[in-house]
């Protein structure tokens, strides 16, 4: 295993970390995966086989994630490890007014925090620090076209997702003492199991408020969208890309829907805010 490049992604039970794991283990990299049921981990290993090896922590449990360093450590016996994807995370939705706290805290630990406690614990390994002689890893964090423009009522995940952006920004900078290249990769809409979970939410306990009506029309609208997202090992390529490229991007995004994202970058906010509320009857009269 020494010899050949290892990776870490966390969060890899389904969705986004799945594919990371398919297309990187198809294209020879050793992937350390985490995930928190023992469940998966068995299950990974018997798809993915001796390519694989399984970490069981929670991103925001630090002790653990340490502990499972640790085992990468021990495993690359001396070698550096290629990457870090840092892809573990939550989606809280509901409107920030009438939002429990908890949730909020839940959704920024994850999001945030549990992306420091890992690029913490693994990025020693990636040569930050210099005790490594080979080429040094990069760290791929995964944001969303969400890190750039926010829906409304999806506060807690987007700011989480600004957050990262800013957070990829100044680490990358960071690092530069250690030639530890830091990428963002920001999907659009993916088909994962999200979308079955999103189908499920009770919305009800906003249903006294004034957004009851736009959140069944926003909850209906990304089910949709959801439907027609891009294949989980699409973002794997994308990520294959980021920890291989020559000289990456320092940002990827990767949507089923270009032309709309880049709508949301050249247009006015003003402009954005007038679109959205028309279209979720936020507006007086809409």
């Amino acid at each position: 295993m020494a010899q050949k490049k290892s990776v870490v992604v966390t969060g890899v039970s389904t969705g986004i970390g799945w594919g990371a794991v398919k297309v990187l283990t198809g294209k020879g990299f050793h992937v350390f995966g985490s995930v928190r049921k023992p469940a998966d981990a068995e299950r990974l290993k018997g798809e993915f086989g001796e390519a694989f090896t399984p970490l069981l922590f929670d991103v925001t449990d630090e002790a653990a994630v340490k502990a499972g360093a640790a085992q990468v450590e021990a495993a690359l016996d001396g070698a550096t490890l290629a990457g870090l994807v840092n892809n573990a995370g939550i989606a809280v939705a509901g409107p920030l007014l009438y939002l429990p706290i908890d949730e909020w805290r839940q959704q920024l630990e994850v999001n945030l925090t549990g992306v420091v406690i890992a690029t913490q614990a693994f990025a020693p390994l990636l040569g930050a620090g210099g005790a490594r002689v080979a080429a040094p890893g990069r760290i791929v964090n995964i944001s969303s076209v969400g890190g750039r423009n926010a829906n409304p009522f999806m506060a807690p995940y987007c700011t989480s997702k600004f957050g990262l952006e800013g957070l990829s920004e100044s680490l990358r900078r960071e690092m530069l003492p250690f030639g530890v290249d830091v990428v963002v990769v920001a999907p659009g809409a993916v088909a994962t199991p999200i979308w079955d979970k999103a189908d499920q939410v009770d919305t009800s306990r906003y249903a006294n408020t004034p957004y009851a009506t736009a959140l069944d029309r926003l909850r209906a609208y990304m089910l949709q969208i959801g439907k027609a997202g891009l294949p989980p090992e699409a973002i794997g390529e994308a990520i294959a890309t980021a920890l291989t490229a020559p000289r990456p991007k320092v940002r990827y995004v990767v949507s089923p829907s270009p032309i709309q994202v880049l709508m949301t970058e050249i247009l006015p906010k003003r402009t954005l805010d007038r679109i959205t509320g028309q279209r979720l009857g936020l507006l007086p009269g809409s």
